[in-house]
């Protein structure tokens, strides 16, 4: 699988304007090879709204008007998209993602951690088991920007099954660590591809900072946006290497396994409930 990651720009509470846009990068990802075309956090409406209220009206149901749109364009052009929209739920708005095709839905998913910044000031935790979904022979899982600040979801998703994990995200100031050294991380302590989509531009004076980074099983960055332009990065999924665990540098004398070697019984303290409060919360 070839897959294409779209750092640019959105325009908050425009999803008619955003949509647009993502369908003719859609379009132009597709002439250029790729299979799944990735599209950043919250990419259809814009992140820093200022209340429920306000980013209430351009939350909608997954699927829903969008999805249809996205599932018109693939079914002409062929491929797969992964774009970040709220998601509305009766009265919960999630941040989340959705995954389509040319038959429509293949998945979504509901951004688990929150950080007190942006929409996620309001919107809902995710509710859902984390899942692993089939395109083309290829594995795929889903997280959302600050999911990928944690080693659980990418490595619970590597249990499932992923070959490819994807992180749409929103990255401000202060996550340049993350766009530097955590996703190259992700992907080697599970041996998986990592894809991570920042966004560029500023929104009610939050810039984003780019750097968008595609990284090999090995953790390796095989196409990276080291800066805040407009960029796209195409990479190539080779599920023989994210399936392989074992890892044979010197056949005796040097060989991991990093799904192998855990020792979950000694990890029963990472999931006991805590009782910290969370910011702004």
């Amino acid at each position: 699988m070839r897959i294409a990651g779209v750092q640019m720009d959105f325009q908050l509470a425009d999803p008619v304007g955003n949509l647009d846009r993502m369908s003719a990068k859609l379009r132009q990802t597709r002439r250029e090879g790729a299979d799944l075309t990735i599209f950043p956090e919250c990419a259809l409406t814009g992140y820093c709204f200022n209340s429920l209220d306000e980013a209430r009206p351009y939350a909608e149901t997954i699927p829903g008007p969008s999805v249809q749109r996205m599932t018109e364009i693939c079914a002409e052009i062929g491929g797969h998209v992964v774009y970040g929209l709220l998601e509305a739920d009766g009265t919960r708005v999630f941040n989340a993602l959705a995954l389509v095709g040319p038959n429509g839905l293949v998945g979504s998913y509901r951004k688990t951690h929150l950080p007190f910044l942006g929409v996620d000031m309001f919107t809902d935790y995710g509710d859902r088991p984390f899942a692993v979904h089939e395109v083309d022979g290829v594995r795929i899982g889903m997280s959302i920007c600050y999911d990928g600040g944690f080693p659980e979801p990418a490595r619970c998703l590597t249990l499932l099954g992923a070959d490819l994990i994807v992180l749409p995200t929103n990255w401000p100031p202060g996550a340049e660590a993350a766009a530097e050294y955590a996703i190259n991380t992700r992907a080697m302590e599970n041996t998986v591809y990592y894809a991570a989509v920042n966004r560029i531009g500023t929104e009610r004076g939050v810039p984003f900072i780019g750097r968008s980074r595609i990284c090999d099983p090995l953790g390796r960055t095989v196409s990276v946006a080291p800066h805040t332009d407009e960029a796209i990065l195409y990479a190539d999924v080779d599920v023989t290497r994210s399936r392989n665990k074992h890892l044979i540098r010197q056949p005796g004398l040097n060989e991991v396994n990093r799904i192998a070697d855990r020792r979950p019984e000694l990890y029963g303290e990472i999931v006991k409930p805590h009782f910290l409060k969370r910011p702004g919360r």
